[in-house]
């Protein structure tokens, strides 16, 4: 097995998946904290930490940071979710020990200066206003407020404009304090690196890092429910969404095979019925996101207004007809697709370092794709068609920005739904 994990005394785990013919490595750090843990006062505090780690530390500014990487031909970047932010670099194997101390001085020593949190203040807020000016993006980030109200894990993942033009510098500084420990953190390091090295170069550089422990978390509820913005934009942004299981559940790999073969291709359900057949919209596509105790399925489609009135219709009863009957044939199409996706994404270093971070932090150890896959062979027909029952029996959680005027009212949408 190429994936190998070691437990230092301050409780970080050091994880490696060897590619012994990659020409590169990836290496980073995975923290399992994200909106979702933020203060009730400081949402976007969590994406703001990960800009400022980016803006110098005691011994290096912004930019001798980035060419610290960059000058070997390497890239670094980061991300934040809902519950978990990560820093990586993608670099030469020669670099790795390099880009290893880079991150960790970003995590441990970044001085988030007063003045460089003012300026990158300001580059949150145009982001923030891009989102907004972005209805695919906003439909969403409305959507999850919608089902998740009034809980943490439901408010947009980059903030506020009016929360983070005040958020005192000690906002970041506790969370950092907080959050950002050992016992809450991976190492991951994918390709071309023997393990023996890579806990070496951790353990020098983390090695003294404070235990402390993972965030607590309230339980995610998910309801449903309609929030609709009428809008003078060119095309209506729709998401019809429903409560569906977090990553722990026995049922998750029956709900993400339901979700390819209704949308996740352009050989899948939606598109042909609704695009390809009747030219309803441009994109039409359907996703579960998890999280560790909930989750969302959503069908999101982009379409004219004057075709809304027609397009609803024509969804709601693809929802029904899926839970009376599922082919062999599609049940077959969405294994291969996401068998070959996973597959696939084994010659990526980022990709297998992504996945290893990721499942470190959600399982407590790495998932085999072997085990993955397995679990997606064993799913049957019968098993899609009582997940799609349960999902789509539930209440669900309309969200439309647009033009509106052609929208059939949510008691009218819930009605077709059951039948």
């Amino acid at each position: 097995m190429s994936i190998q994990v070691t437990e230092l005394e301050n409780g970080l785990r050091v994880a490696t998946d060897m590619m012994a013919d990659a020409e590169s490595v990836a290496v980073g750090a995975w923290v399992g904290v994200g909106t979702r843990h933020e203060p009730w006062n400081a949402n976007g505090v969590a994406h703001l930490v990960e800009h400022m780690m980016f803006k110098g530390t005691k011994t290096r500014s912004a930019y001798v940071l980035s060419a610290a990487i960059e000058n070997a031909g390497g890239s670094m970047n980061a991300h934040t979710s809902r519950e978990q932010t990560a820093y990586y670099a993608r670099v030469l194997p020669e670099e790795a020990e390099n880009a290893v101390d880079v991150i960790a001085d970003m995590l441990r020593h970044s001085r988030f200066d007063a003045k460089e949190l003012a300026r990158e203040k300001q580059v949150v807020i145009q982001e923030i206003g891009r989102d907004l000016d972005t209805p695919e993006d906003h439909a969403f980030d409305l959507m999850y407020a919608l089902a998740m109200p009034k809980q943490k894990i439901g408010r947009p993942i980059l903030g506020t404009a009016d929360v983070i033009a005040k958020l005192p510098r000690a906002a970041l500084t506790n969370y950092v304090a907080r959050h950002y420990a050992a016992a809450n953190m991976v190492l991951v390091a994918a390709g071309k690196i023997a393990h023996e090295d890579f806990v070496a170069m951790v353990k020098k550089r983390f090695g003294s890092l404070p235990r402390g422990r993972a965030p607590k978390q309230e339980k995610a509820r998910v309801k449903g429910g309609a929030k609709l913005v009428d809008k003078e934009i060119e095309q209506v942004h729709l998401i019809l969404g429903f409560a569906g299981p977090g990553y722990h559940a026995g049922h998750y790999y029956a709900t993400q095979l339901l979700a390819v073969l209704l949308g996740g291709s352009a050989s899948s359900r939606l598109f042909q019925k609704v695009r390809e057949k009747r030219g309803l919209v441009y994109t039409v596509s359907a996703s579960h996101g998890g999280f560790g105790d909930a989750g969302i399925f959503q069908i999101y489609a982009g379409t004219d207004p004057k075709r809304l009135r027609e397009l609803v219709p024509v969804m709601c009863a693809e929802l029904r007809d899926v839970v009376q009957k599922v082919t062999r044939g599609e049940l077959e199409r969405a294994k291969a697709q996401i068998r070959a996706e996973l597959l696939m994404g084994q010659e990526s270093v980022m990709r297998r370092a992504e996945r290893l971070g990721h499942q470190i932090l959600a399982f407590g150890k790495p998932v085999p794709s072997e085990r993955v896959l397995k679990k997606l062979a064993a799913v049957t027909q019968e098993d899609v068609r009582a997940v799609a029952g349960k999902i789509f029996g539930g209440a669900p959680i309309l969200t439309a920005l647009g033009p509106l005027g052609e929208l059939e009212d949510y008691r009218k949408i819930a009605a077709r739904l059951a039948g």
